[in-house]
């Protein structure tokens, strides 16, 4: 006869810490129609510096910089992507980048043809960003604490 699981427990003295787990990163998703047009994108016009490709035809990657990732995963063939944050709710982005020198990134993104959404402006609660569109419609928005 199987007596079923086997729970451990444990007494901690008191005033012991126990570590918790911690987050280290986060890699957002988007949906895109063709992952290898993405990537080139993000390479050219963002500045990307890795890249790696999965699946044969490709269908899948991950782009970074910095010690950033963010993965993009293609639609199967005749399926569009779902429609962009800001066609949903105004003025919402997929994804915001925290950056230390927005202006300066600003500058190279133009000079790089990123496809700017909206110019660099500071917000009334203490931000400067701006932000670009990529070749789906998905909008990223930099920002610096200011």
């Amino acid at each position: 006869m199987n007596p079923g699981p086997v729970i451990q427990i444990f007494f901690i003295e008191p005033g012991t810490v126990v570590p918790m787990p911690k987050m280290t990163a986060i890699a957002p998703v988007l949906v895109v129609k063709d992952v290898l047009a993405s990537v080139e994108y993000w390479k050219e016009k963002v500045g990307f510096d890795r890249a790696d490709v999965y699946g044969e035809p490709p269908n899948f990657a991950m782009v970074g910089k910095d010690g950033l990732t963010i993965m993009l995963a293609q639609t199967p063939p005749g399926v569009d992507p779902p429609p962009a944050n800001w066609k949903v709710v105004e003025k919402t982005n997929q994804v915001y980048i925290w950056v230390d020198d927005a202006s300066a990134l600003y500058r190279e993104l133009q000079d790089r043809g990123a496809t700017i959404d909206f110019t660099l402006y500071d917000t009334p609660w203490g931000t400067r960003e701006f932000g670009i569109q990529d070749l789906d419609d998905h909008d990223i928005a930099f920002g610096q604490i200011i």
